[in-house]
C-alpha cells in the first residue's frame, strides 16, 4: 500500500487529494491558522511520500537546506519587501486624503448620472495602492453622498465601487495574492500587470461586472440610503489642511506600474548589456519601484503636508501590522508546493491534465474556486492553488505571457460566490446596509461575474499566444 501510495500515478494523485481535503478540514472545521494548517499538511504529505526526514527539515547541525525553510524562504525573499512597500504607499495615500480627491474629481467629472461609472473607477484606481477593506473603510461615504445626491438605490453607487476594489485586489501587485502567485509561477509582475490590468483581462472583467451588471442589479434591488449612513455622507477623515492635488495623487499611484512595465519591457525591446537596459532593468526591479514610490508619497504627501517623522513611523508601524500574518500564510504555501514538487505529485497531476484532455489553466481555476468557496479568503485561496499548480506548470514550459494568464485564472478563481464565510461579505453587508439576502443578490452575485469574466477573458487570450 505505502509503495503504491508514493510511487503509482493513482497513488499519488489520491496523497494529493487526501492532502487537499485534510488542509480545508483543518481551516474550516477544526479552525486552524491557515499558515498553521499549510505547514501540517505539508509535513504530513511529504512524510506519507517517503521524503526523508533529513530532506523534509535538515539535521541538527544544518536546516538552510531542507525542504522547509527552501520552501519558505524562497517565496519570502521575493515577495516581502513588496508586500510590505506596497502597504505602507497604500496606507499614506489613504491617510492624506488621496482617495477622496480621486474620487470627487470623477464624480464631478462625471456627473450625477454617471456618478456609478465614476464610483467604479475610483474603485479600480484607487485600489491599486489600498487593500480591499481599507478601500471600503475610507470610499464608503463617498457612496453615500452620491446616494444621497441622486436619490437612488445604494446598490447602484457601492457595487462599481466594490467591483473595482476587488479587481484590483485580486488581479494587480503590490496586492499579496498576486504578488505571492508570481513569485509562485515565477511571473515577471510586469506581464501580471499587463496581462491582470491593461486591457487585457481585468478591465473588461470590471466592465462586465462593474458596470454592466452593477446598472442591471441596481436597477432591480432598490436599498434606499438609511438615515444613519446619510448623517455620514460626506464625512472627512484624512488629516487637516489643503487636499493633496489630482495630478499628485494620480502620479504617485502611475509611479511603480510604469517603472516596473519599463523594467520588464526594456529588457526586451533594448540591447542586452545596454546602459540603458540596465537602467531599465533596476528601476524597474518592483522592490525599487515601490521604494521610489513610497518615498515619493512620505514626503510629497507625509511631511510637506504637515506630518512629522514620528506620524509616518506611527503610520507605518499600524499598517504593517497585518501584513506579518499575510508573509506567513505565502510562505506556508510556497512550502506547501515545494513538498508537492519534491514528492513528485505535480508531475502525476500534470500527466493526469494531459491524459485528461484538461487544460492546465481551467483546473486552476476550478481549484481556486473550491479553496475560495470553501474557506473564504481570496488570499489563501491563491496562495494555496499556486502551490499546488505551481509544479505541474513548470513541466510545460510556459511562455511569461501564458505564466501570467495562469496567475489570472487562479486571481478570477479566487473571487468567486464569496459568502458567509468570508470577511468581506459581512463589511459589505454593514457598510452599505444590505440584508444576507440582499448581500447575497448583489456582491455574491457580483463576485461571480468577475470571477467567470475574468477567467473567459483569460481564456480566450490564452488560446491566442
Amino acid at each position: 500500500m505505502i509503495h503504491w501510495l508514493q510511487t503509482s500515478t493513482a497513488g499519488l494523485l489520491t496523497l494529493a487529494a487526501v492532502s487537499i481535503a485534510v488542509l480545508l478540514v483543518l481551516i474550516i472545521k477544526v479552525k486552524l491558522e491557515p499558515f498553521i494548517a499549510l505547514i501540517v499538511v505539508g509535513l504530513l504529505t511529504a512524510l506519507a511520500a517517503g521524503v526523508p526526514v533529513g530532506t523534509l527539515v535538515g539535521t541538527a547541525q544544518k536546516t538552510s537546506d531542507s525542504l522547509l525553510e527552501k520552501g519558505f524562504g524562497s517565496i519570502l525573499g521575493h515577495i516581502a519587501a513588496i508586500i510590505g512597500l506596497g502597504t505602507l504607499l497604500g496606507s499614506i495615500l489613504e491617510k492624506s486624503g488621496g482617495a477622496r480627491v480621486l474620487t470627487s474629481a470623477l464624480l464631478r467629472t462625471f456627473g450625477e448620472k454617471r456618478a456609478p461609472l465614476a464610483m467604479g473607477l475610483s474603485g479600480l484606481i484607487f485600489g491599486i495602492p489600498v487593500f480591499f477593506d481599507i478601500g471600503i473603510f475610507v470610499l464608503a461615504p463617498l457612496v453615500y453622498a452620491a446616494a444621497k445626491q441622486g436619490g437612488r438605490s445604494i446598490v447602484l453607487y457601492a457595487m462599481p465601487l466594490l467591483a473595482g476594489l476587488s479587481i484590483t485586489h485580486a488581479f494587480i501587485p503590490p496586492h499579496p495574492g498576486p504578488v505571492a502567485a508570481a513569485g509562485l509561477l515565477h511571473v515577471d509582475l510586469g506581464w501580471l500587470i499587463l496581462m491582470g490590468m491593461g486591457a487585457v483581462c481585468g478591465i473588461p472583467a470590471w466592465f462586465v461586472g462593474g458596470i454592466l451588471y452593477s446598472t442591471w442589479i441596481g436597477k432591480r434591488v432598490n436599498v434606499p440610503l438609511a438615515e444613519d449612513f446619510a448623517k455620514l455622507a460626506g464625512e472627512e477623515g484624512e488629516r487637516e489642511g489643503p487636499a493633496p492635488s489630482l495630478k499628485l495623487v494620480g502620479g504617485i499611484i502611475a509611479v511603480p506600474l510604469v517603472l516596473i512595465l519599463v523594467g520588464t519591457f526594456g529588457s526586451i525591446l533594448l540591447p542586452t548589456g545596454s546602459t540603458g537596459a540596465g537602467i531599465a532593468a533596476f528601476l524597474g526591479t518592483p522592490a525599487i519601484a515601490l521604494t521610489i514610490a513610497t518615498i515619493l508619497a512620505s514626503w510629497l504627501l507625509g511631511r510637506r503636508r504637515g506630518m512629522s517623522g514620528a506620524d509616518l513611523a506611527q503610520l507605518s508601524a499600524n499598517a504593517l501590522r497585518p501584513v506579518a500574518m499575510i508573509l506567513l500564510v505565502v510562505g506556508a504555501g510556497s512550502f506547501f508546493g515545494a513538498v508537492l514538487s519534491a514528492t513528485g505529485i505535480g508531475k502525476a497531476v500534470a500527466g493526469s491534465l494531459g491524459d485528461a484532455g484538461l487544460p492546465v489553466l481551467l483546473a486552476a481555476y476550478i481549484i481556486s474556486c473550491g479553496m475560495r468557496i470553501a474557506q473564504g479568503s481570496a488570499t489563501v485561496a491563491i496562495v494555496t492553488t499556486s502551490g499546488i499548480v505551481a509544479p505541474t506548470v513548470m513541466e510545460l514550459h510556459y511562455s511569461q505571457a501564458q505564466l501570467a494568464l495562469v496567475v489570472v485564472a487562479i486571481s478570477a478563481g479566487s473571487i468567486i460566490a464569496s459568502h458567509v464565510n468570508d470577511g468581506g461579505f459581512w463589511i459589505v453587508s454593514r457598510y452599505f446596509g444590505l440584508t444576507v439576502t440582499q448581500t447575497l443578490k448583489t456582491w455574491t452575485a457580483l463576485e461571480t461575474v468577475l470571477s467567470l469574466s475574468g477567467f473567459g477573458v483569460a481564456a480566450l487570450v490564452m488560446a491566442l499566444v
